[in-house]
């Protein structure tokens, strides 16, 4: 596993893979808001922010932005 991110990627999209006390892996995808002080603070798309310890961070990356909603078909019928 790589971590590819670096504070230049502040206000980028990453994942991230965190490794928590259970020795469980988790995910989080957001907008990297912030890296200071060995915190990385992640806002997901619902919101919710997530700070993640970088010494628990096993592997993360830049992904593209969001792509935007789906539009559904109109039904002219």
């Amino acid at each position: 596993m790589v971590v590819s991110i670096s504070v230049a990627d502040v206000g980028q999209r990453i994942s991230l893979r965190r490794r928590l006390p259970t020795g469980e892996y988790s995910d989080v995808v957001g907008v990297l808001e912030s890296w200071s002080g060995g915190t990385l603070r992640v806002r997901r798309r619902d919101g919710e922010v997530v700070d993640v310890p970088e010494t628990i961070m096993v592997a993360a990356k830049v992904v593209p932005p969001r792509p935007p909603p789906r539009r559904r078909p109109r039904d002219d019928g």
